[in-house]
């Protein structure tokens, strides 16, 4: 017997307009779906993110969040949490709040705090906490990188390539213009033969220059190893930018910053990212805000497969 519709809301995440942003698919009441059933639906649906909303079995969560990309369950993501949050606040599934609301989702790191600014009676912002940022190793082979990402090696910024991570690692690519953000071209070949199976899979690529003067940073994400070719907003990865800038001097020691990321723009889906830092004494917290914007309604009919 095939298994009953399922509902979802499609979303998207890191806008405040429709067809922008980072696309998102929400299955608030998944049933009995295993793990198997889900990451076959987040294959077909073939979007950066699909979740499935399940009931928690954490001490003082909300909801339980599972992500899947078309390839793989991810333990923690940006725009997956908060484009669930909105989907489960308009369904009338989060306690409204006359300023900010704030509630607990349980992830595969653990609980993840999240807040959403009401607006008469409607979700606005919204914005996660993530793990404390961990500074992984630094690639030397400058050479290798850039020819991988199809630019030369005076395209690179002076600043280190590294790893850092508040849930999954990602690999920062710092480069010395928009210019070569934008013709950054990640090649197949050279990645499988170095980093698909590394802890630098990952790669965003990002300049201080942008497109848009009231942003502070221009970034890219490729992440082929998780069937994403190119991530429009990676919520996920600007959050350890931001720790990566301030452990590295771009940012003033010490105090609270805000940086505005564009991402998205090389693939038509421009996307606003707001990430705080906060530097206590080279102790850091980040945070990674924007807005979500509902597209549309689905039902899915699950084939008896």
């Amino acid at each position: 017997m095939a298994e009953p519709a399922l509902h979802f809301e499609w979303v998207d995440v890191f806008t405040d307009r429709p067809f922008a942003g980072n696309p998102l698919a929400v299955f608030t009441d998944p049933g009995d779906l295993n793990s198997e059933r889900m990451q076959v639906i987040a294959r077909e649906l073939n979007l950066s993110e699909t979740t499935f909303v399940q009931p928690a079995s954490l001490p003082g969560a909300d909801y339980r969040v599972r992500i899947f990309t078309p390839l793989t369950e991810l333990p923690m993501a940006g725009h997956p949490t908060l484009g669930t949050a909105d989907v489960l606040a308009r369904q009338g599934r989060l306690e409204p709040s006359d300023g900010v609301g704030r509630y607990v989702f349980e992830e595969g790191v653990g609980p993840i705090e999240v807040e959403i600014e009401w607006e008469d009676g409607a979700p606005g912002r919204i914005s996660m906490s993530q793990p404390s940022p961990r500074f992984g190793r630094t690639l030397e082979d400058r050479a290798e990188i850039a020819a991988m990402l199809s630019l030369e090696t005076s395209d690179l910024a002076e600043l280190p390539i590294q790893v850092v991570s508040t849930g999954p690692p990602f690999l920062f690519v710092p480069l010395a213009s928009l210019a070569a953000a934008e013709a950054a071209s990640l090649r197949l070949d050279a990645w499988r033969e170095s980093l698909a199976e590394s802890d630098a899979a990952t790669i965003f690529v990002f300049s201080l220059e942008t497109v848009d003067a009231s942003c502070d940073v221009h970034g890219r994400l490729f992440a082929p190893g998780f069937g994403i070719p190119e991530d429009p907003a990676t919520g996920s990865a600007v959050c350890p930018l931001g720790a990566y800038l301030a452990r590295h001097g771009v940012l003033d020691a010490g105090g609270r910053h805000t940086l505005l990321v564009e991402q998205g723009l090389e693939m038509g889906r421009p996307s606003r990212l707001e990430v705080e830092i906060v530097d206590a004494g080279g102790e850091l917290t980040v945070r990674v805000a924007g807005r979500t914007v509902k597209v549309a309604d689905g039902r899915l009919v699950p084939p008896d497969v």
